[in-house]
């Protein structure tokens, strides 16, 4: 099988499918029990594990996520003990906000939080939406503080990129020159958490001053493998990125199979799964 096709973002060279961490960590986006299940079934350092070296194996070595969480830090350690190789790591921690966040920026606070994800081995850290897009301003169409936050990331040597939901924040780093080398922006056929149509954000994407790394690819788990990744690998530039979410090691070979079949231009050889009601559209032995 060949290497997963890879790009560059801030001088450092990422696989173009990064690892996400939703269903690692108990985020559904479906409902209480799915959470429930996750945090039950999966959110364990050796299934973590499990799955991260199924991806490690196959030159997917970039995953995004919360690396505070202890489970997906332990299963990062145990995936690069097992294949002798390293995991590139982008961390989108929360930084708290508050009602003089605009007036004062960030303080201690976050400086203790950078500081712990330096300690625990992020190659990037971006802000949580959480925090970034509660500093749009659509008045000065600028972005409060986000060269105050880029400037801890950096003097940390962690590279500093924009965690977003809102499209604005893409337009507007352009626009003022942000101190970012890269973007997260939601993207899937579905319009999922999306703000505006697909196509508006399309054009966002594909008119990006950096490379964006894209996210929901299959509006969590409400889009089947095989149309979600068909329209996100179709649709992107060659130095964008998409990021996808399993909960087992064969629903990540699942992903990399049917996404190398995609951007190398032939069928993908993937198991189907089977019902009885398709007993008569199968061919006879």
């Amino acid at each position: 099988m060949a290497a997963f096709p890879r790009t560059m973002v801030g001088g450092v060279s990422v696989s173009r499918m990064i690892i996400g961490s939703n269903w690692f960590l108990g985020f559904s986006h479906t409902t209480a029990a799915k959470d429930d299940f996750i945090k039950t079934q999966v959110m364990d350092r050796n299934k973590i594990a499990d799955i991260l070296e199924v991806f490690l194996k196959s030159g997917v070595d970039t995953t995004m996520g919360l690396i505070q969480r202890p489970q997906f830090w332990e299963g990062i350690q145990e995936a690069q003990q097992r294949t002798g190789r390293k995991m590139i790591v982008v961390s989108t921690p929360g930084i708290p906000v508050n009602p003089d966040t605009p007036a004062t920026g960030f303080g201690a606070e976050a400086e203790r939080i950078f500081d712990e994800e330096k300690r625990l081995g992020a190659t990037f850290c971006f802000p949580h939406q959480g925090t970034t897009d509660a500093l749009i301003d659509r008045c000065t169409r600028r972005i409060r503080h986000i060269d105050q936050l880029s400037a801890m990331i950096r003097h940390r040597g962690m590279i500093p990129g924009l965690s977003t939901h809102m499209p604005e924040s893409i337009i507007y780093a352009d626009e003022s020159g942000a101190d970012v080398e890269t973007y997260i922006s939601l993207y899937n056929s579905m319009g999922f958490l999306m703000q505006v149509e697909v196509d508006w954000i399309h054009r966002v994407i594909t008119r990006a001053k950096k490379p964006v790394m894209t996210i929901k690819p299959m509006a969590a788990g409400q889009l089947r493998p095989f149309q979600a990744l068909n329209f996100v690998w179709n649709t992107l530039r060659p130095q964008d990125m998409v990021t996808v979410g399993t909960m087992t090691p064969k629903e990540a070979q699942e992903c990399i199979d049917l996404s190398l079949g995609i951007l190398e231009r032939r069928n993908a050889d993937v198991q189907l799964q089977e019902t009885r009601s398709k007993s008569s559209i199968k061919p006879k032995a």
